[in-house]
């Protein structure tokens, strides 16, 4: 009689359980500890290794990544924002404060080269000068009304005062009726003498030294004159041999319209 499939066998094998830990379905490997470089920051990174050793992204991986580039620009934005590294980023020159702080100022000031002293040099005494500088010439030296006009007339308003031409010695002051009305004559004692008449007053005497410019007198119109003026004159090696004022005034440097 043929027994039933399905009617165990008397003698049941039965497969005793094997004490132990059971073996894992697979092999993991953790590998950690990647130092981002730059950012001072670590990231842990999990892989999981199969059978075939493929590594295969876990979610704590790509938490640990996730979080890794967050602190990257987070500490990116720091960095940029304390150093920035654009030139339109950069503090502008003309923004800036244009004071300079004290270290700026003493800094300048001990680089600064010190001026040359300049040397004061005594000024130099004055030699031939105008009897009356800017009056107008109204007679030059020559011939006039048939005579000698032996001299150059200065016209400027009545008072204008008189200065000698050169230092010397006054010979003659006052009026001792000539025609030359009030006038003073000074001697410059290097055969030259110049003549000043028709002065309202004189302001030497005879025998007083006077310097280039000093005051002889005022401007007047006494004795033969028409209105006021200086009539000057100059004599060459004695009294009353004139020569003419205008080439002896323009050798000395002064400009005369004569």
């Amino acid at each position: 009689m043929q027994e039933d499939s399905n009617t165990p066998n008397e003698k049941t094998l039965s497969v005793p359980a094997r004490h132990g830990r059971r073996r894992p379905g697979g092999r993991s490997l953790v590998l950690g500890a990647v130092a981002l470089v730059g950012l001072g920051l670590v990231g842990v990174s999990t892989v999981v290794l199969d059978r075939e050793d493929s590594p295969t992204p876990t979610a704590v991986a790509l938490d640990a990544r996730t979080r890794a580039e967050a602190a990257d620009r987070a500490d990116r934005s720091t960095r940029e924002s304390a150093t920035p590294d654009r030139p339109w980023a950069r503090p502008s020159h003309t923004t800036a404060d244009p004071t300079p702080g004290p270290s700026a100022t003493r800094s300048r000031k001990a680089t600064r080269t010190p001026r040359p002293t300049a040397t004061r040099t005594a000024k130099p005494r004055p030699s031939w000068v105008m009897p009356m500088k800017g009056a107008e010439i109204t007679s030059c030296y020559g011939p006039r009304w048939g005579t000698l006009h032996a001299g150059i007339d200065f016209a400027m308003p009545a008072g204008t005062p008189v200065r000698a031409a050169f230092r010397g010695t006054v010979e003659k002051a006052g009026d001792v009726g000539d025609g030359y009305g009030i006038s003073v004559v000074v001697n410059h004692g290097n055969g030259y003498l110049t003549h000043y008449a028709h002065l309202s007053t004189a302001k030497v005497s005879v025998g007083e030294k006077v310097g280039a410019g000093e005051t002889l007198g005022l401007e007047g119109s006494t004795g033969d004159s028409t209105g006021p003026h200086l009539h000057f004159e100059v004599h060459q090696g004695q009294m009353w041999n004139q020569i003419d004022p205008g080439p002896f005034l323009r050798a000395r440097g002064l400009r005369v319209g004569c």
